[in-house]
């Protein structure tokens, strides 16, 4: 009944922080330069806490590295989402491990369950890093995912910064996909990150799919 309560708690506020991003209204880009010009040093610290504690939501980061790109410039633009992200994973996964593993514990028994819990556990860095470079996977959700299965922080912060870092790159640098346009190069950049992605998701799943024994059956010999 706790496990119960803590889970529904926490969808709860999942649900009560993506109304709230959904309602609020937001500054255009023009108040968002007046207002980080006006704060100056503070700038970097005070986007990195917004962007990490929004994301942690269900919220599309691409609005806040392109804002990250139009406020801070690229270098800082580029370390400070990517700070924020490497934050934001660590907040989902650490929430959905203490509100959701004892769930998915009780249901290890059963095979699909099992199967991804293995496959994601023993992939590590190369499993989250090809997932995290995969576009159409929500950033958000695929923390919570991690945070119910059997990988360990480490590396999967270790994989969340690396598999993100192309793709926050690229959305600092081509900010000026605000205009209401996508950016060839940024469908570029982003269908090589899939692909990318794609192709290590294949080998951990190779890697960690069960051996046959080469021989067949081994028979046991005849008692006399």
């Amino acid at each position: 009944m706790a496990g119960r309560t803590r889970i529904v708690g926490g969808l709860v506020l999942l649900a009560a922080l993506g109304a709230a991003a959904l309602t609020v209204p937001l500054p255009g880009p023009v108040a968002l330069r007046a207002w980080a010009d006006g704060l100056g040093p503070a700038a970097p610290l005070l986007f990195l806490l917004v962007y990490a504690v929004c994301t942690t939501a269900p919220v599309p980061r691409t609005v806040f590295n392109l804002a990250a790109g139009l406020l801070l410039g690229e270098a800082v633009g580029v370390a400070v989402a990517l700070a924020a992200t490497v934050a934001s994973g660590a907040l989902g996964f650490l929430a959905a491990r203490a509100l959701g593993r004892e769930l998915v514990t009780r249901h290890l028994h059963r095979g699909p369950v099992r199967a991804v819990d293995e496959r994601l556990s023993r992939g590590g860095v190369l499993a989250v890093l090809s997932l995290r470079l995969i576009p159409v996977l929500p950033f958000a959700p695929l923390s919570y995912c991690c945070g119910v299965s059997s990988v360990r922080l480490r590396p999967y912060l270790a994989g969340t910064a690396v598999g993100s870092l192309p793709g926050t790159v690229a959305v600092v640098v081509l900010g000026d996909a605000l205009t209401g346009t996508t950016p060839p190069a940024l469908l570029v950049c982003y269908a090589a990150f899939a692909a990318v992605g794609a192709l290590g998701l294949l080998r951990v799943v190779r890697s960690t799919a069960p051996r046959r024994a080469a021989t067949g059956p081994v028979t046991e010999p005849a008692t006399t």
